[in-house]
């Protein structure tokens, strides 16, 4: 194999961008390429000097594949089987694993034990999510309330006897200490009325200004959910030593000490939450906030573009007619599918699942849930219904009628759609933040070029197929990411503009001619919904922006980017 030839730009060049690579490379040896029909193309890196690497030029071509953010790269094949739905975007597979293996996660962060291709269980057998915290908001400030309540009654106990060093804790006598507590106890509750009002501003505004689907992102928040627990375990502690105060015994001072402590932590932790809250109310804090969790999904739901195993379901030559449906008895969103179930369901029985419907999707009762095969040999027709199965494959999907992030990348791009929409309504008249969510959609549909999208086979131990995840493709996201924008902003060529630069810059890192079409269509559509009243000085920059997405096509990345002062690239 002849060596990899990485050449790397002069010290003076700007990091611009936050593309989590490390290098770009062409095997100089994988194709019959005429070094004169290369084309140098600008990659920016997130943590080095930008680099220029040489890639074939073309109408379609294979992309140089860009190196993956995963530690274990270089591991032996065993233990870098792929994963889905859990960690396959970091560990491309080479060959299905003869046992359980361990394997990290660098998106995740978390141990993962391997089943085969595809097949992955978290310890404890959890589904991985790409969400933060998600625990509900009750629950942290009533654990420690109970937490408190019970040191109060140990500590309340604790009575130092006269003239002792301990006895000096509190100076003052019981009537004192009664006033001081009182005073902790109604400051926590005020404190937290307060709390909870700014928290209901920030939701309402959150809702109206940017997207009802942001609320997610409260509800889970994990500073509000420590202010609280903080104020609760002041408030309870407070009132549980006041109740213990008396004038024939000494005054506990310990307790009394850690009533006072926990007063100013209230005072400390409500600064911090008026800081927090003044900047996750902001509209960047939100994109970036979604940004970053839609970017852990797609690291750890979605294959390597170059994972070997088969590319479509199609390959399997499956007959329509000899599988049987399985109906859901559940209506809601799709949020989490349990693949490794499904693939022990399938093979105890000898058989085949395909899902029907994808993470995201609306399932309504009795609806087509998935279709199962008979793959053993001389088995006759598949009985779901009365052998378990069907009910084991809809356990094995689980409903809610809330959509979530968890193995749902789409979902993401949704509410960065929604803020660049609500942005672009007449009441705000905001183009500038709907330029920034399609900056950040541009990201994602980048790294989602590094990626095998579409339906994927789970395969068992064995080697032999036993599930068929359906996912999406290309075109859904380029839809999604242009399709209501490019209508509400159709008088708007700096919202127009913005999202022909998002495709320029997926242009230069599509790996295929599906894509590559795909990404054509999707300028040409954007290029079409100006509005004939948009003036021809306004319209020049939509127009210079669809040609340089097509010369981006063309492998001609230098052409495409090149301008006279960054109006290419700046709203």
């Amino acid at each position: 194999m002849a060596p990899t030839k990485t050449i790397n730009a002069p010290a003076a060049s700007t990091t611009l961008t936050s593309r989590p690579i490390t290098s770009r490379r062409v095997d100089s040896g994988s194709s019959s390429i005429d070094r004169g029909m290369l084309t140098p193309v600008p990659v920016v890196l997130a943590d080095s000097p930008a680099a220029w690497v040489s890639h074939p030029g073309g109408p379609w071509r294979e992309r140089p594949a860009s190196t993956k953010r995963c530690p274990t790269r270089g591991a032996p094949p065993a233990s870098r089987s792929g994963l889905s739905p859990g960690l396959e975007g970091c560990l491309p597979g080479a060959g299905v694993a003869q046992r359980p293996v361990e394997a990290a996660s660098q998106p995740c962060r978390r141990a993962a034990v391997v089943y085969g291709w595809g097949m992955v269980s978290l310890p404890g057998r959890r589904t991985p999510r790409a969400e933060g915290s998600r625990s509900p908001l009750w629950l942290p400030p009533t654990v420690g309330g109970v937490v408190a309540f019970a040191a109060a009654l140990l500590l309340a106990r604790v009575r130092p006897a006269p003239g002792s060093p301990a006895a000096g804790l509190w100076p003052g006598d019981v009537n004192s200490a009664a006033t001081a507590l009182q005073a902790v106890a109604t400051t926590s509750v005020t404190v937290t009325t307060l709390t909870f009002s700014l928290t209901v501003v920030t939701l309402q505004l959150a809702s109206q200004q940017f997207s009802p689907r942001l609320l997610r992102r409260y509800a889970r928040d994990t500073a509000a959910k420590s202010v609280l627990t903080v104020l609760t375990c002041a408030f309870v502690f407070t009132i549980t030593t006041l109740s213990f105060l008396d004038t024939k015994n000494p005054v506990p001072g310990l307790a009394l000490v850690t009533s006072m402590v926990l007063g100013v932590a209230s005072l400390a932790a409500v600064l911090a939450y008026l800081t927090h809250i003044v900047r996750e109310v902001r509209v960047d804090s939100m994109m970036q906030g979604v940004h970053q969790e839609t970017a852990t999904a797609i690291g750890i739901f979605y294959p390597a573009h170059d994972d070997p195993r088969p590319h479509s379901p199609d390959e399997m030559e499956l007959d329509e007619a000899a599988g049987v449906t399985v109906y859901a008895t559940d209506s809601g969103f799709v949020r989490l599918v349990d693949v490794h179930a499904l693939v022990e369901c399938a093979r105890r029985r000898g058989a085949l699942v395909r899902l029907n419907t994808r993470p995201g999707d609306l399932v309504i009762a009795r609806s087509p849930l998935a279709t199962v095969w008979a793959r053993a040999q001389g088995a006759g027709p598949p009985e779901p219904e009365a052998d378990g199965t069907a009910a084991e494959i809809n356990a094995a999907v689980t409903l809610g009628y809330e959509r979530t992030l968890d193995q749902d990348v789409a979902f993401g791009f949704r509410q960065l759609e929604d803020i660049a929409v609500k942005a672009m309504s007449p009441g705000i008249n905001d183009p500038v933040t709907a330029a920034a969510a399609v900056g950040h959609m541009a990201d994602l549909l980048v790294r989602l070029a590094d990626c095998r999208l579409g339906p994927i086979v789970h395969v068992d131990g064995d080697g032999e197929p036993r599930a068929i995840v359906p996912d999406r493709d290309m075109r859904y996201y380029l839809d999604l990411a242009c399709g209501q924008l490019k209508r509400f902003a159709s008088r708007e060529p700096t919202v127009l503009a913005a999202l022909l630069r998002m495709l320029r810059d997926l242009a230069v890192v599509v790996h295929d001619r599906e894509h590559v079409d795909e990404v054509r269509r999707a300028a040409d559509a954007v290029r079409n919904a100006l509005s004939p009243a948009v003036s021809e000085a306004d319209a020049e920059q939509v127009h210079d922006l669809h040609r340089r997405v097509l010369i981006a096509l063309e492998g001609h990345a230098m052409r495409a980017y090149g301008d006279r002062s960054g109006e290419t690239r700046s709203v």
